[in-house]
């Protein structure tokens, strides 16, 4: 059954493997996916340890509907310490891993301590084997995925990997799986590197049982239905992600130069319908039919004939916006460098803009960076950038520390100009028209970020009816809401509500994109309260699911505060309040967030959390939630 796949708990150190069974009560309690992970993660690694260090834990784990008949169920989600921010590390992706994982009998991976050598993980049908991983080393994510199927003979196997940015404890780095689905943020990668961990490989055919399988099959015909219909989903089945940017560059809403301006102009060449020219089709995830990743060859210059898949909105803003870079080549060569080596997209183009910026007001010169003219628009120089970062060579192993320990390094006011939050840079989002959106960047666990709570359908100016039945279900909210994106009333509840929505599909391994967030009539918590019964047999209300999400973000907040979190950092740098926006529509130019009203928001967060004001949860709040003994140690 889908509830039998066990937890296994890997010490490299001692090259030991241990099995265990997963409790019913901790699976009603945290799903499986995030919700477990930083269950484990709270509770298996020691206050204040070294995020590269032996004592930080590598989590490794797949959603409870996971491989089942819910559609877009593939997900998986890693978590540990960041060495980015030095808090909560998570991040999850698509791919065909997490089902195969599921398929070879365990969910969940506890990984500890440090192995002498590259060492990578191989799961086959109940058993884990910790084999060499030397000849690895140094391949890039793809090659080495090719290297592991060649290695044991079976070209069905998936596996997760780190690229040379991992090896090289590049603080964004991240893990691979197949082409380009990367769990990107936090870095991730950089934990496996610093454990000599450079691969996790899986091959299974333990079959997955479904509670009531011809229900299942006959309801989840009813979700593809709901998620196909939707027009966001028939936009992104030609375009993919990329869709977005044509809407937000248009309207005002991205950072370019960094962040002195918020729309870049004769940017036709990296518009989605001129990158769609170079597509050659698009791919899927396991169970999706959604199908919204895009494939190229690289044409021309020193890559040429290079196969690639993408690239995400948040490339174009990476190699596009955010630089200053107008040409679709650098999007796509760009897009193809961070996925071969395992580097966050998003913390790339935000440093090397961020460097380009210092450059452009002489704090770093052509002596700092070895002579590459860090200039906004040189194309050339983002893409030896990227090199730079990863290979830790020149200017790229400052930049490789990622925000905060660069600045430290480079000084003169330098931290002034990075688009921040607790040390995880912003995508090329410009939030300053839209304070609900800032205020999800500014209190998201994990940094800066619009995968943990944005309410981005607070964009579409839908009806004040149709708000209160999305954000009314299934907890009853009586409080403002308001169509009208600029406004600040109403505007913490729909973070809160978006937190959980994320926080539950991340712990099913459900798509985000299969939700409420760009699409306001796609399943949600009622969808996924029969998904479960169906398909585990397990009996949870679409408020317990809720339970379920405030569960693991509230771990996620007890962490963070662990590690030594303050309420200061869940703010937004200053630019946001003293540099209105200069371009776009009429509704968004001239635009910045207003600090009084932004206090106020914070203060209702955390009020509607039943936090206290300086964001620690009540005592009466983790009763309810049953996290009053955390850490327990049941698991």
């Amino acid at each position: 059954m889908a509830l039998k796949r066990k937890i296994a708990y890997i010490d490299l150190t001692n090259r030991t493997v241990k099995t265990a069974s997963i409790p019913i009560e901790l699976r009603k309690k945290f799903l499986g996916g995030r919700g477990l992970d930083m269950y484990l993660l709270y509770n298996h690694m020691e206050p204040g340890a070294d995020a590269l260090g032996p004592g930080n834990v590598a989590l490794v784990s797949a959603g409870l509907l996971v491989g089942t008949l819910a559609s877009a169920s593939a997900r998986i989600h890693l978590a540990g310490k960041s060495p980015l921010t030095g808090f909560i590390g998570s991040a999850n992706c698509g791919g065909f891993f997490a089902p195969e994982m599921r398929l070879a009998g365990f969910d969940h991976l506890v990984i500890k301590g440090k192995a002498d050598k590259p060492v990578y993980l191989w799961i086959h049908n109940g058993d884990i084997e910790i084999r060499d991983a030397g000849h690895l080393w140094g391949h890039n994510a793809q090659d080495s995925q090719t290297l592991i199927r060649e290695e044991l003979g079976d070209d069905d196997i998936q596996s997760l990997t780190i690229g040379v940015a991992g090896e090289n404890l590049v603080r964004f780095s991240c893990v691979m799986t197949s082409m380009k689905n990367a769990a990107g943020r936090t870095g991730i990668g950089a934990i496996w590197g610093s454990k000599n961990l450079k691969a996790v490989a899986a091959r299974g055919t333990m079959d997955i049982g479904i509670a009531h399988p011809e229900e299942a099959l006959d309801y989840n015909k009813e979700i593809i239905t709901q998620v196909t219909s939707a027009k966001v989903s028939k936009t992104m089945q030609k375009l993919g992600t990329m869709f977005i940017w044509g809407t937000t560059n248009t309207t005002g809403l991205v950072r370019v130069r960094n962040f002195q301006s918020n729309q870049i102009p004769h940017a036709d060449d990296i518009e989605p319908e001129s990158i769609e020219e170079e597509m050659i089709g698009t791919a899927g995830c396991f169970g999706c039919q959604v199908h919204c990743r895009g494939r190229y060859f690289i044409k021309g210059g020193p890559y040429s004939g290079t196969y690639a898949e993408g690239p995400e909105y948040t490339s174009l803003g990476a190699f596009g916006a955010e630089v200053g870079c107008t040409s679709k080549q650098t999007v796509l060569v760009g897009n193809h460098l961070v996925n071969s080596y395992g580097m966050d997209t998003l913390e790339t183009g935000s440093m090397i803009a961020w460097a380009m910026e210092l450059f452009e007001k002489g704090i770093l010169t052509e002596k700092d960076t070895n002579g590459l003219d860090l200039s906004f628009g040189n194309n050339d120089a983002v893409i030896e950038a990227v090199n730079q970062i990863a290979h830790r060579e020149g200017i790229g192993d400052i930049l490789a520390e990622g925000p905060l320990r660069a600045a430290e390094k480079i000084g003169q006011n330098s931290i002034q100009y990075l688009i921040h939050v607790k040390g995880m840079s912003n995508l090329h989002s410009d939030e300053r028209p839209t304070p609900a959106l800032s205020l999800n960047i500014a209190t998201a666990s994990r940094g800066a970020d619009h995968l943990r709570s944005r309410p981005a359908i607070d964009l579409y100016h839908l009806p004040e009816k149709v708000l209160r039945k999305i954000f009314g279900n299934p907890v009853p909210y009586d409080g403002p809401l308001t169509s009208d994106f600029r406004d600040y009333e109403g505007k913490p509840w729909e973070v809160i509500w978006q937190e959980m929505c994320y926080g539950a599909v991340d712990c099913l391994g459900i798509c985000k994109y299969h939700t409420v967030f760009l699409g306001p009539n796609m399943p949600n918590f009622d969808e996924w309260s029969k998904l479960i019964y169906l398909n585990t047999g397990l009996e949870l209300s679409p408020k317990d699911i809720w339970d379920s999400a405030e569960r693991c973000y509230t771990l996620e907040k007890l962490f963070n505060l662990r590690e030594g979190q303050t309420r200061d950092m869940d703010w937004l740098p200053d630019r946001y309040f003293d540099e209105p926006t200069d371009k776009g529509l009429p509704v968004v130019r001239g635009r910045s967030i207003d600090r009084e009203k932004f206090t106020k928001m914070i203060d209702e967060y955390y009020k509607l959390h039943e936090w206290d004001k300086k964001g620690i949860p009540k005592k009466a709040k983790l009763e309810s939630l049953g996290l009053n003994n955390e850490p327990s140690h049941q698991l």
